[in-house]
């Protein structure tokens, strides 16, 4: 990237995530936890951070206080730099007792952060996504292809085109239309299977950035993907940066080239932690070229007792006792009790899975007490009564479901790791 530009960006973290639901019932979709230790949220701030994007406006909305304490507590910028920063804002209301209409009135409440920074480019880029980008390389190709706005794209089934805003381009990477979510649109250029679709992620020329929000909130217009971009097609140069093109040192062979998730689903979000396992991952969260930042961790280590374990991911502070994990991910603090078994399963902070428990395709979200001898993912039917079950049959347990327990008696819940008892099986860890 140039080293005369100067650039600005905002993170679109203020999404309600209701498909999401019941991990957004008490958290905005950003904020939601990933992996053993992540948030959504961390994946486009490292990229911000490794591309050397420093100046950073998050904004928020619904349910944001979860995720303004994890920036608080795990993204702290240096303070003696003016532009080096990542500052939580929520809705101002400079213009009127309401709350961001779109994401292009989102950017607009706050026009005036860019007019007193003065950037040469502002980058807006969502916060719902799992990948790694250079946005320096984006930034280089708009500015060498002369461009007013780029619109970073990706091919997508076109089964899914209405998910997604879909751009036409031409043989320059010229946009030459932008459709936002069409009922129906035809195949990109060499595709049969495929149409072209945006990643959420813009760079705008700061000039026209401004020029354009102001004659949308004239117009009464909201959002990028609705009305500014589709607006611009024909009186601006618009283009379509490939992120097929995108590379990332760092990255393995055996990686999967470009690896992109929407995780605004429950299937989507429950698929994608699984692409994080084993030795030859499609997506591999560790990368000391592109590392994906986290908050601290002050947890003492996991302590195995014995069990078997198969391709699982055990977080720090867990406690895993003659259990059976099997694809398995425990994120902090996480109590597993003999004879229990997880498969596919992800449990959140806090949690214990009580004695000879059973858990299959599940999501337990934090602070729950499994019970012994439970059975959850075995019969959908009853499990439907109590939770959310997908149409795929991957069931949630909302956080706090299951109530802590007595806990005076029990050998498990204590703040110092047991002795291992030398008389149990060793831990056998599978291939």
């Amino acid at each position: 990237m140039p080293a005369n530009k100067n650039v600005l960006a905002f993170i679109m973290a203020g999404g309600e995530g209701s498909r999401l639901h019941p991990l957004t019932a008490d958290r905005c979709k950003p904020a939601v936890p990933f992996n053993g230790k992540h948030r959504i949220v961390d994946f486009v701030l490292s990229n911000l951070v490794n591309s050397e994007i420093y100046s950073i406006y998050l904004l928020v909305q619904y349910k944001s206080q979860s995720l303004i304490e994890h920036v608080r507590q795990s993204w702290t910028m240096a303070r003696f730099i003016p532009q080096h920063f990542i500052t939580v804002v929520p809705p101002q209301m400079r213009h009127g007792p309401a709350w961001f209409q779109g994401t292009a009135d989102a950017v607009f409440q706050n026009i005036h952060l860019i007019e007193s920074m003065q950037p040469d480019i502002v980058a807006v880029f969502g916060a719902d996504h799992i990948y790694r980008m250079d946005v320096r390389q984006m930034i280089d190709f708009h500015i060498a292809s002369n461009a007013h706005a780029s619109v970073a794209t990706l091919p997508v089934p076109l089964a899914e085109s209405n998910q997604f805003g879909i751009v036409d381009i031409d043989n320059s990477h010229r946009i030459v239309d932008f459709k936002e979510k069409p009922g129906r649109t035809g195949p990109m250029p060499g595709s049969q299977t495929h149409a072209l679709a945006s990643m959420g992620n813009y760079i705008f020329n700061a000039d026209v950035l401004l020029e354009q929000l102001r004659k949308m909130h004239e117009s009464g217009d909201s959002d990028f993907g609705k009305h500014i971009l589709p607006s611009m097609v024909k009186s601006h140069k618009l283009v379509a940066y490939d992120f097929a093109t995108n590379t990332i040192p760092g990255t393995e062979p055996y990686e999967e080239k470009a690896y992109w998730r929407d995780v605004g689903t429950i299937d989507a979000y429950f698929q994608a932690h699984f692409d994080t396992l084993g030795a030859a991952p499609k997506f591999r969260m560790t990368n000391k070229h592109w590392p994906i930042y986290a908050s601290p961790d002050q947890a003492e280590s996991a302590q195995i007792e014995n069990g078997i374990i198969h391709r699982s991911i055990v977080g720090s502070g867990s406690i895993v006792d003659g259990a059976t994990l099997d694809h398995a991910m425990l994120r902090r603090s996480v109590l597993v009790e003999p004879n229990a078994r997880l498969e596919q399963c992800i449990v959140m902070e806090r949690s214990r899975i009580g004695r000879g428990a059973h858990v299959r395709r599940a999501i337990v979200d934090q602070d729950n007490d499994v019970p012994p001898d439970e059975r959850i993912g075995y019969d959908l039917q009853r499990d439907s009564r109590r939770f959310h079950v997908t149409d795929s049959g991957i069931v949630v347990v909302p956080a706090g479901y299951f109530p802590q327990r007595a806990t005076v008696s029990s050998p498990y819940l204590t703040t110092a790791p047991r002795a291992p008892n030398r008389q149990k099986p060793p831990l056998e860890v599978l291939a």
